[in-house]
């Protein structure tokens, strides 16, 4: 299994919390794979800017997408594997605004993300979700 999956569930049941990176104490999408990366690759490559729950949606900027590729690969959609970065577009022409993290493939498919009013949450990869995808990416590789 993945080591960013085994990462990844040991935050599950981590409140939601706005701009936060706290194993238990509560993060957001971001702060759950920033923690993910912590643990698996070591200190992060950048502290993100304090950002607002819109993510310069009305400017329009993909400042999160920006962001991703500074650090991780990206991939063909089709290519999953678990353990994948997923940004998802929340809303048809808004900017891209949600990260999880592929947990399972095959029939039983899975990510693991930190939801607003759910916290970190291992939910199915159902075709809702699927539509709202716009990259897949993955961690650098460890240096072991």
């Amino acid at each position: 299994m993945s080591a960013y999956v085994i990462a990844a569930r040991g935050w599950i049941g981590t409140p939601y919390l706005h701009q936060a990176s706290c194993k238990t104490g509560g993060c957001d999408c971001l702060g759950l794979l920033r923690g993910v990366w912590r643990e698996v690759l070591g200190p992060e490559p950048e502290l993100p800017p304090a950002y607002s729950p819109d993510w310069s949606e009305p400017q329009g900027e993909e400042r999160l997408w920006a962001a991703a590729l500074r650090h991780l690969q990206p991939k063909p959609l089709t290519q999953e594997h678990a353990g994948d970065v997923l940004l998802f577009r929340m809303r048809s022409g808004a900017v891209a605004k949600h990260l999880g993290l592929q947990a399972c493939v095959g029939p039983e498919v899975s990510f693991i993300h930190a939801y607003s009013g759910h916290g970190v949450i291992e939910s199915a990869l159902t075709a809702p979700w699927r539509r709202r995808i716009v990259a897949r990416l993955a961690f650098p590789e460890r240096s072991e």
